[in-house]
């Protein structure tokens, strides 16, 4: 069963709490997900750091019950 949009967001809320979350279904069916994540957290920390914070919060689900992210990371203009 493919996770919805407001659950995503928030697991990536609960794991970094000052995080901005959008969210874009790429194919229409709930299953390819694109997340534009962005967090003062993030400032001065390596992109791939960033993804890596962001895969945390969502606990092991990619691959599983999560198909498919396209991840963006960004910090607050």
């Amino acid at each position: 069963m493919p996770m919805e949009a407001a659950e995503i967001v928030a697991l990536i809320k609960a794991g970094i709490p000052d995080a901005e979350v959008e969210m874009t279904d790429l194919a229409g069916d709930n299953d390819h997900w694109a997340a534009r994540v962005t967090s003062a957290s993030f400032a001065g920390v390596p992109r791939v750091k960033q993804h890596q914070a962001v895969y945390a919060a969502l606990g092991g689900r990619m691959g599983g019950v999560l198909h498919a992210l396209q991840l963006t990371t960004s910090v607050p203009k």
